[in-house]
């Protein structure tokens, strides 16, 4: 009796060893499955994207975005919604009346 118990577990003590292997390797592949599957999805989100970033770009590569910066963040209160849909940022300390919000270049001005 003692004997075939002996027998019995060292027949059954690879068993857990084998039965652990079985859902690390399905665990593993699983995971290469899902990365494989989110790198298709973005190489396809990119793809779709990458013509109207390029369109976009090329749009704006003649533009002077110099002087399309805001100050200090803290300038401003948080944004509002009117009823009417818009969208206003106000400073929470007004700019002085004759205070431009922005530094102006005479030269790129047009005369109207």
């Amino acid at each position: 009796m003692i004997r075939t118990l002996l027998i019995t577990l060292a027949l059954a003590a690879p068993l857990p060893l084998a039965a652990q292997e079985a859902p690390r390797q399905d665990m593993e592949e699983g995971v290469d499955l899902l990365s494989e599957g989110a790198r298709t999805l973005l190489r396809g989100l990119l793809d779709e994207v990458e013509p109207h970033m390029r369109e976009m770009a090329e749009a704006l590569e003649g533009w002077d975005l110099e002087g399309l910066s805001v100050d200090d963040l803290t300038n401003y209160h948080a944004p509002e919604v009117l009823p009417n849909g818009d969208i206003i940022i106000r400073r929470k300390t007004p700019l002085a009346p004759d205070e431009p919000p922005f530094p102006r270049d005479p030269e790129s001005e047009i005369e109207l």
